[in-house]
């Protein structure tokens, strides 16, 4: 058996629903085709709920096409790149299909952007127009000289933790989007669009690792994508499609959630929106409108162990960074149903993989979840190979994982084809694929840990640590080892629940390793903390603790530094 046989074709099944092998030929057709024909045939379902506060799927669309006249107005063309800082809300959402409608292309950017960031993504894709959040005006404004910038868009979204509304004063030289939306009338130019070459989204990707880098996303990627993530539940597609609803708690900003938005649409779902951060508000939103299904993290999941959940039919699924199988474990007893999880990246419009075996046990027809980020979706090819080599490795062995597929991305800002190999896309994950064409995450190459020469994947340590009674949440990282120069120490970053904070000692942690651990991967240190640097989609960030590390080494002595 080969990865080019795609064993995991044989595992394309719901319970007793097979699901379709292929779904080529795929429409070419942009993005705001799937906003037009649900508005056409579910003009009056909810399209959007946020802060109680909820539009229908005719005033979204009446909402788009007034934004994309003004725009047009503005001077907004094809081929242009309009960016928006913005968080979750429904001024994202009118905005995203609004820029797209002209054939220009969006870039979402991070709120929690400093002054460098958004200079460098601003700058970086030449973007002309700035549509953002009142609290993001002044930023923008201090930025607007050293780049491109002739229009400002401003908005005001009540977001977290006091979601206040200010009284918004009038801004010389930046327009007000609500005041468009009244002024507008819905008349934007038709523009031709070839959804397989023009760009609907150019996201940056890599600000953790590393220099941002602009992935061309174009109206194909993004709509073959939608379809391949809904195809997991296409034997539900009469149920759902223009009559349920799906929580998004990742920011659309992010392509994780901005991928789940466009399947939402395409399905004439209800989306609801919530500020990531709030999981007081998740949990309220859960309770109140039962959504078919709630997207998030793992950092969610964890915190809602803590919080007061009923029984219920919904599905959790699961993203961004691996799930701890002892978080999945506990979540399905709490909530009754198991824990979905999927793969992917943004330059995969973003996603890869989805389990399919969570959905099956609720039928009844597997017995156990496969604790996996499960199998490649269709017309997506996968395979393990060896990082240095670049040759495939036998099935059930560790690589890094390669992807090939119609949801690709075209390539990094503004080469076509640059970061990629012959279509194939090299992940940067270490994986390895079982019999059954189960993929699984054991690591970020770059998290890997070099102990004097041996491997130590820090997610298989910190899976560990997640299975102990009183950890909430963990992170493991190497520090350089300075009695081995060019070796590192696994050293473990620990919030404890509640309820054990202050009565567990590292000792305990580290003895609990040891019988569970081989010796080189046991964390030689353990620091307490009571809360962990989490990114904008609530993913620890491992880099900030490398650096913190660096910077205590650093004081200790340049030449203890630089063995790293």
């Amino acid at each position: 058996m080969a990865y080019a046989d795609r064993p995991w074709l044989k595992s394309y099944f719901i319970g007793p629903y097979k699901l379709p092998k292929t779904l080529e030929p795929y429409p070419k057709i942009p993005v705001y085709k799937f906003l037009e024909d649900s508005a056409a045939r579910f003009p009056h379902q909810t399209a959007c709920i946020y802060l109680d506060k909820q539009m229908t799927y005719a005033e979204l669309k009446l909402k788009v096409d007034k934004l994309a006249t003004a725009l047009a107005d503005l001077g907004v063309k094809k081929g242009d790149k309009v960016a928006t800082i913005l968080p979750n809300s429904p001024q994202f959402i009118v905005s995203d299909y609004a820029i797209m409608k002209l054939g220009a292309a969006h870039v979402p950017i991070s709120v929690a952007h400093k002054t460098s960031d958004l200079l460098y993504e601003i700058g970086e894709s030449e973007a002309h127009t700035v549509i953002c959040s009142y609290k993001r005006l002044e930023l923008v404004n201090m930025i607007k000289t050293k780049t491109k910038i002739k229009n400002i868009i401003f908005t005001h979204v009540p977001v977290y933790p006091d979601y206040s509304t200010p009284d918004i004063k009038e801004v010389n030289g930046a327009y007000y989007l609500e005041e468009l939306l009244e002024n507008y009338e819905s008349n934007p130019p038709q523009t031709e669009i070839s959804p397989a070459e023009d760009l609907a989204l150019l996201p940056f990707t890599g600000g953790t690792t590393g220099v941002p880098k602009g992935v061309m996303l174009t109206h194909y990627n993004l709509t073959t994508n939608a379809l391949q993530v809904l195809w997991m539940m296409k034997p539900l597609e009469v149920a759902l499609k223009g009559k349920s609803s799906i929580l998004i708690c990742v920011p659309l900003f992010h392509q994780f959630g901005h991928g789940i938005l466009h399947a939402s649409i395409a399905w004439a779902l209800r989306t609801i929106l919530t500020d990531p951060r709030d999981i007081d508000k998740m949990v309220e939103l859960i309770k109140k409108y039962r959504p078919f299904m709630v997207v998030g993290v793992p950092t969610h999941f964890m915190l809602l162990l803590d919080k007061e959940l009923p029984r219920m039919p919904i599905f959790l699924y699961s993203g961004a960074a691996p799930l701890p199988p002892e978080v999945a474990e506990k979540i399905e007893k709490k909530i009754g149903v198991p824990v979905g999880e999927g793969y992917g990246l943004t330059e995969a419009s973003p996603t890869t993989h989805l389990n399919l075996s969570a959905f099956s046990k609720v039928t009844g027809f597997m017995t156990k979840v496969k604790r996996s980020i499960g199998v490649p979706v269709p017309d997506t090819e996968a395979k393990i190979v060896d990082p240095d080599t670049e040759e495939e490795v036998p099935i059930g062995e560790t690589g890094e994982l390669y992807i090939r597929g119609p949801q690709i991305m075209k390539g990094y800002w503004p080469n076509p084809g640059s970061g990629l190999k012959d279509g194939w896309l090299a992940t940067g994950d270490v994986a390895k694929m079982d019999e059954d064409g189960y993929f699984y995450i054991v690591d970020r190459i770059k998290d890997m840990i070099n102990v004097s020469g041996i491997k130590v994947y820090s997610r298989i340590v910190e899976d560990i640590l997640h299975e102990h009674q009183a950890v909430a949440l963990a992170a493991v990282i190497g520090v350089p080892d300075p009695e081995r120069p060019g070796s590192e120490r696994v050293k473990a970053f620990i919030t404890l629940k509640p309820e054990y904070e202050g009565k567990v000692a590292t000792e305990e942690i580290i003895n609990y390793c040891k019988d569970r651990l081989p010796s080189y991967a046991v964390p030689k240190s353990v620091e307490f903390r009571k809360d962990l640097p989490l990114t904008h989609v609530m993913k620890v960030f491992k880099r900030k603790l490398r650096e913190e590390e660096m910077a205590k080494m650093a004081e200790k002595g340049e030449e203890y530094c630089t063995n790293f």
